[in-house]
């Protein structure tokens, strides 16, 4: 007889490939299900403000927070902390009843802080307008 080249052997049989297909299915049908029922929307452009904007409760006051307080925050670091601290008591210094940084925008006063850091720390800061007033009753 004239050699034949030998039949493939199945890797998998019938009944396997049945349980693997009943397998996969059960799987996507499980994922589309959590996908239908966990739809997150991102709004395209993202809103300038998030939703939970004002609840922020730990804000920093630079006019009285100390360096290691004002290095946590981004893109600060100790150095520019300490450059705000001795732009602060300087400041103190020559006006005595005055406020270092009464707004924002004073902060750019300390070297190497512009207009783009200053939007990504004012979520972070509280000055003497943006402070919650308290009644003190006598």
């Amino acid at each position: 007889m004239a050699d034949q080249p030998e039949k493939p052997a199945f890797v998998w049989t019938p009944t396997q490939r049945g349980v693997l297909i009943a397998f996969v299915l059960i799987l996507s049908s499980i994922l589309l299900i959590r996908l239908a029922y966990n739809r997150m929307y991102v709004s395209n452009p993202p809103p300038a403000r998030g939703e939970r904007f004002e609840e922020l409760a730990d804000r920093i006051d630079p006019n009285v927070a100390t360096w290691q307080e004002l290095s946590v925050l981004p893109q600060i670091g100790e150095k520019r902390a300490k450059q705000i601290i001795a732009y602060r008591e300087e400041f103190v210094a020559c006006k005595p009843n005055g406020v270092a940084f009464a707004r924002p925008q004073d902060l750019m006063e300390v070297k190497g802080i512009g207009p783009a850091m200053l939007e990504t720390l004012r979520p972070h800061l509280m000055f003497p307008s943006t402070q919650p007033t308290t009644l003190h009753s006598r």
